[in-house]
């Protein structure tokens, strides 16, 4: 736990404390006098102790605090925040010790919301404390009300009444704090009239503290108000017979000794101060009063421990870092030597496997590259069957289409022979193929001329050039495949007279017609 050093001000007394694993050190009183200011300074300089550097949580116990019930309009926002801070500078504008505190809504009307605003009236009480831990840069973590703080000694008593008036002697006097439903709703501070330690106007002013509730309507008439009264089990008895219960006013006693266990003190302390301190020193709640320009120099430690962490997570995660490289490191070594050992294994293994063969006839090489050009050829080589595939497709739509003679060729088709009807010219007997006819490194191109008859019944010469052209573009779709007729059953040119290859006329006869098919793979 951390250590931290907690000051308890009264309106003439600073008690300073320093805590320490999770305990509450013995305490040193400091007069508000010069003197006590010199000595408070020199009690935060002591080289041994080393204090400049550890957080101080000043608790306030002063009469000069007020607490007081608004109702505002239940706004959200910036708007709402700017609605809260107008308020209290107009209830409490002489300090800068204000603060606020939601309570719940109103149940009817508006809804509005229920605000109870606090303040310590008297800021001359605080300020020669502040401006010496200002000198001294102390870093301050909050200023506290004892009032406020005392919230959480009623949830570790397990105070439960409705209606709760919480009784303590502290060394500012004698606190009565009015709480309903477990929150706080006002709290006054009363000097202490003791007859052998013993409080004895604890009952006197308990009722004028109801007569007031009563006046103020935080506590309806008929209430019951539940008195809970801490003090030592030595004066529990005496207090008994101060105190009786009345029609308004019942009255409950609990041993500081209980108290102390409950919030976990390891000594009975004799007045309700070292309880609330110790419940300060657990669980410091968020600074009841804005400490202004006190806090900066807490804000800057916080940023420097920060910072401080976060280098020292960086530098952690690098180091982790460069173990985990490293590491990898090693292994990849590791495994680089071991495939070095099976690669020489192998090699090893090759060469007298190899060294027991025959002289091979040709190279691995040379092989390699027979193989390789051996697949090329038989994937890319020319051959009839695709093109062929694909004119059966286009005659299969085409039934007036009768097929006659075919010349395939591998490459630019080649010239065709004079006049009509004449075969292309047969090639060499021995031909030399280029590397591209045999389809290195592209497939060729192959060529197709097809000569063939379609019906043309009637002697219809116009159906039958449409059929031929149909046919020729049903082909002419095919990717890669250009279609050219070379011959017509009628020459339509203006310059040629009128023939054709047709029979005699006929109720149903054939034409003769030729096509050139250019195919590229």
């Amino acid at each position: 736990m951390f250590r931290k050093q907690l000051l308890y001000l009264t309106s003439d007394t600073l008690c300073a404390y320093d805590w320490r694993h999770g305990a509450l050190g013995p305490g040193q009183a400091f007069p508000a006098s010069a003197a006590g200011l010199d000595g408070f300074a020199a009690w935060l300089e002591d080289p041994q102790a080393q204090r400049l550097d550890v957080p101080a949580y000043l608790l306030t116990d002063l009469i000069e605090e007020d607490f007081q019930h608004q109702l505002l309009p239940h706004v959200r926002g910036k708007a709402g925040r700017a609605l809260l801070e107008r308020r209290k500078l107009q209830l409490h504008r002489d300090t800068p010790y204000r603060g606020s505190a939601l309570l719940g809504r109103e149940s009817t009307g508006r809804h509005d919301d229920q605000v109870l605003f606090f303040a310590l009236t008297n800021p001359t009480l605080l300020q020669p404390w502040t401006e010496a831990l200002e000198h001294l840069r102390i870093p301050v973590a909050g200023i506290y009300s004892t009032s406020l703080l005392s919230i959480a000694l009623v949830k570790k008593l397990a105070l439960t009444h409705e209606h709760l008036l919480l009784v303590t002697q502290q060394s500012g006097g004698l606190r009565q704090s009015y709480y309903e439903k477990g929150q706080l709703r006002f709290s006054r501070q009363t000097a202490t009239i003791a007859l052998d330690g013993v409080a004895v106007n604890i009952a006197l002013e308990t009722e004028k503290t109801r007569q007031f509730l009563t006046s103020t309507r935080m506590l309806a008439r008929g209430d019951v108000l539940n008195t809970v009264i801490l003090a030592p089990a030595t004066q529990i008895a005496k207090l008994e017979l101060l105190c009786d219960n009345g029609v308004e006013v019942a009255y409950h006693f609990i041993d500081l000794q209980l108290a102390s266990e409950r919030v976990g003190l390891r000594q009975t302390p004799a007045l309700a101060d070292e309880l609330l301190l110790t419940l300060l020193g657990k669980h410091p709640p968020p600074s009841h009063y804005p400490p202004g320009p006190l806090a900066r120099y807490y804000h800057f430690q916080r940023a420097r421990k920060t910072l401080y962490g976060a280098s020292a997570l960086i530098g952690a995660s690098a180091a982790l870092w460069c173990v985990i490289n490293l590491l990898g490191g090693i292994n990849d070594a590791a495994g680089t030597a071991r495939l070095q050992q099976e690669t020489a294994s192998y090699q090893e293994r090759y060469r007298n496997t190899m060294s027991s063969l025959a002289p091979a006839p040709a190279k691995t090489q040379n092989m390699k590259v027979a193989v390789t050009l051996g697949r090329m050829i038989a994937s890319q080589a020319p051959e009839p069957g695709r093109l062929l595939g694909l004119l059966s497709m286009a005659l299969d739509q085409a039934p007036q289409v009768k097929l006659g003679q075919l010349h395939w060729h591998a490459g630019q088709p080649p010239a065709r022979a004079a006049g009509s009807g004449q075969a292309p010219p047969q090639p060499d007997a021995n031909p030399v193929l280029g590397s591209s006819l045999a389809g290195v490194p592209i497939a060729p191109p192959q060529a197709l001329r097809l000569e063939a008859d379609v019906d043309m019944p009637n002697n219809d010469y116009r159906a039958a050039l449409g059929a031929i052209t149909a046919f020729a573009q049903n082909l002419a779709r095919q990717p890669g495949m250009q279609v050219s007729i070379e011959e017509t059953p009628l020459d339509l040119r203006p310059s040629a007279s009128l023939s054709g290859k047709s029979a005699a006329p006929a109720a149903a006869s054939q034409a003769r017609f030729t096509l050139l098919l250019v195919w590229q793979p």
